[in-house]
């Protein structure tokens, strides 16, 4: 559909179809790159990524986590900082907040809890020594953890956002990575979410208000170069 005025009009296009249009239209302004990037691995955890355990697990690109292993490892050797977060929740789900009330099913994001085999990174992440890595409790992976100051202390002034969902935790922390200051960069196929739609739909929004949505190659070329 296109918004004409107030009113929706079938246009009998994809939500890839309008993502590739507009990333295709060479006028748009990007922020770009900084000097020094951090990349921020948002929640590949087990509960999101093993579609072989669990059925809230999703898979858009299925070299997903080999790119986020590839820029991660370029990341490190230009001596930038690489963050994973997780999300998880007590037993009662009470750090949920409001959050916690809205569903109680076996399956559902506030009953992941933190010695939970959906809690643990997905066995494919490339995670080492110096990374920082946290667990989470809200969408963003700014809100109430340790982010903010460790890329102020690494002078970071890109972020570069992976991970999933796409429409969920993804959106909200490159929202936050510009709200906080930050040219943020979204590399597509390093990004998942439960069907092509929304992941295109987002990816769309996000490209047109909030960050570069990007190839991966444009991170890896930018990395290669510094």
């Amino acid at each position: 559909m296109t918004l004409i005025g107030t009113k929706m009009v079938e246009d009998g296009r994809t939500a890839r179809d309008i993502f590739e249009a507009v990333i295709g239209n060479p006028e748009r302004k990007k922020f770009g790159f900084g000097e020094k990037l951090a990349i921020v691995n948002v929640d590949v955890q087990q509960a999101y990524t093993r579609t072989d355990m669990f059925k809230t697990a999703y898979e858009t690109n299925p070299n997903q986590i080999d790119y986020i292993n590839q820029i991660s490892s370029l990341a490190r050797a230009k001596n930038m900082p690489v963050v994973w977060s997780r999300v998880a929740y007590k037993d009662d789900a009470a750090d949920a907040g409001v959050w916690g009330t809205r569903t109680d099913t076996e399956d559902s994001l506030q009953n992941i809890k933190y010695d939970s085999d959906r809690h643990k990174l997905d066995p494919r992440c490339d995670v080492e020594a110096v990374d920082l890595e946290y667990t989470k409790r809200m969408p963003s992976a700014f809100f109430e953890t340790p982010l903010a100051s460790y890329l102020v202390w690494h002078a970071v002034d890109t972020v570069v956002v992976t991970g999933g969902s796409t429409s969920g935790c993804v959106r909200a922390t490159a929202v936050d990575a510009l709200s906080h200051g930050y040219r943020t960069i979204v590399p597509i196929e390093t990004c998942a979410d439960k069907h092509e739609s929304y992941h295109f739909a987002n990816l769309t929004d996000l490209q047109l208000k909030y960050a570069d949505v990007e190839p991966v190659q444009a991170v890896v070329d930018w990395l290669e170069a510094r």
